[in-house]
């Protein structure tokens, strides 16, 4: 790699990539479970842990559901609704994301989304957002990637569900520049076995002047301080009040306690991994005097 020409991106206010913190986004995703208030209790713990962002979905639910799922009935925390009703029920409404957004700039964390649907861009970018997110689902959704790309913002697309040939494809559509990249494995939650991790190795090697990192679907938090480990440029886990709340992302999410231990770690490992470089430390000075016996 060329040190005199890092590897960075500008996500707002903060670059992400080589020599950097990592950049770690708390997803809420939908676990808001469309309360405007559950959202805000969660962007209070993220920016208490310690946390760079938090990060949302936003969905058309018109365009981004199947018709003949529309009318389809489901049991529901409101009752049972159509599966079209019930997606409308989990967006947050222009009012809440307005509330959200001053919310965020008071306490000075940055928000983005992932846009399912070019209406949805239309929608956050009224908040001009720091970045775009592609979430898995969109990696081959080229059309939806341009609207993005059209923004100006920086993107990051995530890996799962998708081969290395659609990976590649994507990126020589979109290009390289503005761009980060997540490897992911879009099980929810995810076996560990199926994680991968030697994954950021390979994307670093493939794409050496776009910063690499992990959106993991995992349980537990040791896959993720591995991934920064292996050199993981920004880290986005899904993020919780409680695990057994309603919700399909729920069990693979971070409660708030765990994500104090993630972020707490994951400084503590950036911290640890120094520069490759090998140095006696002043703090061995004094061991060589009382220990070695033969000195070169």
């Amino acid at each position: 790699m060329n040190l005199t020409n890092p590897v960075k991106v500008k996500i707002g206010d903060r670059f992400v990539g080589s020599g950097e913190p990592v950049y770690i986004i708390a997803e809420i995703g939908i676990n808001h479970n469309g309360s405007v208030e559950v959202a805000k209790k969660l962007i209070a713990g993220a920016k208490a842990a310690g946390c760079d962002a938090v990060k949302f979905q936003k969905r058309t639910p018109e365009l981004c559901v199947p018709k003949d799922h529309w009318y389809k009935e489901r049991e529901t925390p409101w009752g049972r609704m159509t599966y079209i009703d019930y997606r409308h029920k989990v967006e947050l409404s222009l009012a809440d994301y307005s509330d959200i957004d001053l919310y965020c700039k008071e306490n000075k964390i940055h928000w983005f989304a992932s846009c399912w649907d070019e209406e949805s861009v239309n929608f956050i970018e009224q908040f001009d957002p720091p970045c775009y997110k592609a979430s898995s689902a969109s990696l081959t959704d080229l059309s939806l990637l341009r609207k993005k790309k059209a923004t100006g913002k920086p993107i990051i697309i995530s890996t799962g569900m998708s081969t290395i040939e659609e990976i590649n494809e994507t990126i020589n559509e979109i290009g390289t520049e503005n761009l980060l990249i997540a490897h992911s494995t879009s099980a929810y939650p995810c076996p560990i076995e199926e994680l991968n991790l030697k994954m950021i190795e390979t994307l670093k090697k493939i794409y050496p002047m776009v910063p690499i990192g992990y959106s993991g679907h995992e349980t537990g938090l040791a896959p993720t301080w591995a991934a920064v480990a292996l050199g993981a440029s920004f880290v986005e886990r899904h993020i919780t009040i409680d695990r057994a709340m309603w919700g399909s992302d729920q069990a693979a999410s971070v409660e708030i306690g765990g994500l104090f231990r993630l972020v707490e770690n994951i400084r503590d490992i950036e911290n640890s991994l120094g520069d490759g470089i090998k140095k006696v430390y002043e703090s061995e000075k004094s061991q060589i005097e009382k220990l070695r016996k033969v000195k070169l």
